[in-house]
């Protein structure tokens, strides 16, 4: 395998304009961020809410993510989006653009972690929980990037003869180039850039997709033959799926998406401290851009089911045996019995593109079992139970289903969703780190060029640390499995608790969230094998234990700090006695407020799920499962609309 073997000259040339493109931004983009620590973090409130709700759809649109999503949508057809409530689904999204990201918004905090500060006050409680907000920052970008270094790393490995680590190192290092020197701008502005990138690739795949498959019957057939569902077509959740080898945990689906769904709610009414939120004008912006980011979204679901369908007709060809997968990996693992999972990808790779460095006859072997017409190919599609890898199917689509030209703007498009959620996940990480650690506790009076300084040593640290954790990893959907409902869940309770909650204090955050993010750790290194299930509720249990036990033996909040931050949020929840110091006019302003949030989150749920589910149900031409969440959907926005849209106000609800 060569360079040339799946890209041609015109392929490269795009890249290389897309290289030139993102750099050229970094470097222009440079000296507005390094303005101030204010600009680098969030933009200083200078950026319009219309291009932030439009970096919001690119940095959730990631590399990983997507060819996670896709593998389920292979496997399950449109069900596959109920497995993503646990995160891929982003439905967090409504509670953001109801009430939490307003909320921290009129902190006028730079950071989540120093929205700490502004709810507990500047004592041991505050900057304690501060300090944690960091570390759980830290942590949790640490992990997603080790995520999209595994997802990038077998993407392109796929195409280029290159093992997944290196691949993924040479992207990493143009990523962290740009990212340093631009900050929050650059994460803005090439996030516009690549968006008109992705919005190419989902146009394409989209139209490729429903042009070249048959009837609704059609495609059902070959999806049962490939992957033994029957129900493959359908948009309504089953209690019971068909899932692989590998895979069985979710097998009982409705119970898995229930699982999820609390989890997301939980997480959603404890999220909104995004950098997005912190650079907004006001509340009325705070809704827009999120409602903007969400109807965005939606061009994400044809994309990937596009690339699911056509992976359906491209393995029903290739391998229309697939007893000859199980026997091509017992053939390897004979060979390499001390292969363990994580190494898998990388010996396949080796094998596939360089097979002069293996014994004759087990090439020989695997061709004859395989077929020696596209047998790269199918190699790459092996996973380590022995059945095709559904994790490969979005790389293996482009290599095999889409011409060289467009091939490398598609290529392109998904490196542009990798590196968007990179930079996102980077810049919230360096954000807290500089401003609430380095200026806080050790260099207070910081120059702005030395703190611009720190937030490039702080970018090469995370993506070193990512690095190294990137090697542990089995799959992708591992450590997305992981993050979502282990170390995910380990600071949910203390994220909860202080927007509801009066007496919780910066001590039960503290040590809630440390004792909530130690036992996700212990968990994983002593039961990885743990279900996604009781991960969540063993790690959610143990946060709730520490936070409470830690608040209720501390004394509370500072009466004078508490009223500042409530009398500025407004929040919603147990917060009677200061609710009470309003006057009556004041009171019933704010209960409008919060009734008319309240109503409207099934309503933007149902909005969210229906847009996602329709244009996917018109594709593989399920017109009735269409229609009806069409319906749903135009019935669901109405609701949103007249409940929460109309009453907006033009710019803050207490001017």
């Amino acid at each position: 395998m060569t360079l040339f073997d799946y890209f041609g000259m015109l392929d490269y040339a795009f890249m290389i304009f897309y290289v030139v493109v993102l750099m050229g931004l970094g470097l222009y983009l440079r000296r507005q961020a390094s303005k101030s620590l204010d600009n680098y973090i969030c933009g200083g409130q200078n950026i319009p809410w219309w291009a932030m709700g439009i970096s919001g759809m690119a940095s959730f649109l990631d590399l990983a993510g997507t060819a996670i999503i896709v593998s389920f949508l292979f496997l399950l057809g449109p069900q596959g989006l109920f497995v993503e409530f646990r995160g891929g689904a982003v439905l967090v999204l409504p509670f953001m653009m109801l009430w939490t990201g307003k909320w921290h918004r009129r902190s006028g905090c730079l950071t989540g972690a120093e929205w700490n500060i502004f709810r507990f006050g500047d004592c041991w409680g505050g900057r304690a929980s501060q300090l944690m907000g960091v570390i759980a920052t830290v942590l949790t970008t640490i992990g997603m990037l080790a995520y999209l270094i595994v997802g990038a790393g077998i993407f392109l490995s796929t195409f280029l003869p290159f093992s997944p680590l290196a691949c993924s190192s040479v992207l990493l290092i143009f990523a962290t180039i740009y990212t340093m020197m631009s900050g929050f701008y650059g994460v803005i502005f090439t996030d516009m850039f690549q968006v008109c990138i992705i919005m190419a690739a989902v146009v394409y795949i989209s139209v490729k997709a429903f042009m070249g498959v048959g009837s609704a019957e059609e495609i059902s057939q070959i999806a049962l033959q490939v992957t033994g569902n029957p129900d493959w077509i359908s948009g309504i959740p089953k209690w019971n799926v068909h899932v692989p080898k590998g895979y069985e945990m979710y097998k009982h689906l409705i119970i898995f998406s229930s699982f999820y769904l609390i989890r997301t709610i939980v997480a959603g009414v404890g999220t909104g401290a995004d950098p997005r939120y912190f650079g907004a004008k006001n509340d009325r912006e705070c809704g827009k851009l999120s409602l903007l980011w969400t109807a965005l979204m939606v061009f994400r679901w044809p994309l990937m089911i596009g690339i699911a369908v056509l992976g359906l007709y491209l393995v029903h060809e290739i391998i229309p045996d697939q007893s000859k997968m199980v026997q091509a990996t017992e053939v390897i693992k004979s060979q390499f019995p001390d292969t363990e999972k994580p190494d898998w990808g990388t010996l396949i790779s080796s094998i596939s593109n360089a097979p002069e460095k293996y014994d004759e006859q087990l090439v020989l072997g695997l061709k004859g079992l395989l077929g020696e017409d596209k047998w790269v190919e199918k190699m790459n599609l092996l996973s380590f139970e022995g059945t095709v890898n559904p994790e490969k199917i979005l790389s293996t689509v482009l290599l095999m289903s889409v011409a060289k030209g467009m091939r490398g703007i598609l290529v392109i498009a998904l490196v542009a969703a990798a590196l968007s959620t990179f930079g996102s996940w980077v810049n919230v990480a360096t954000g807290q780190f500089v401003n609430d650690f380095y200026k806080k506790w050790l260099r207070p009076k910081a120059t702005t060029r030395e703190l611009i300084f720190a937030s490039w040593g702080t970018v090469l640290g995370i993506v070193l640390l990512s690095l190294l954790f990137s090697l542990s990893l089995e799959s992708i959907n591992d450590i997305w499995g992981w993050m979502m409902m282990g170390f995910g869940a380990g600071y949910l309770v203390p994220y909860l608790l202080r927007l509801y909650w009066w007496r919780f204090n910066g001590s039960g955050s503290a040590i809630g969230t440390l004792v909530g993010l130690v036992a996700a750790i212990v968990q994983r290194w002593v039961a990885p094998g743990l279900s996604e299930v009781w991960q969540f509720v063993f790690v959610l249990v143990v946060g709730f234990v520490g936070s409470i036990t830690a608040t209720l033996l501390t004394k509370p909040t500072d009466p004078e700090v508490l009223k500042n931050m409530y009398l500025k949020t407004r929040p919603f929840g147990v917060w009677g006695h200061l609710k009470n110091t309003l006057n009556e006019e004041e009171r019933a302003k704010m209960s409008r407020e919060h009734r008319n949030d309240l109503m409207a989150l099934p309503f933007a749920m149902v909005f969210q799920v229906s847009i996602f589910l329709a244009p996917m149900l018109f594709l593989i031409r399920n017109w009735p499962g269409f229609i009806g969440y069409f319906i749903t959907g135009v019935i669901a926005f109405a609701g949103l609309y007249f409940i929460w849209y109309r009453n907006l106000p033009k710019t803050n609800f207490y001017d």
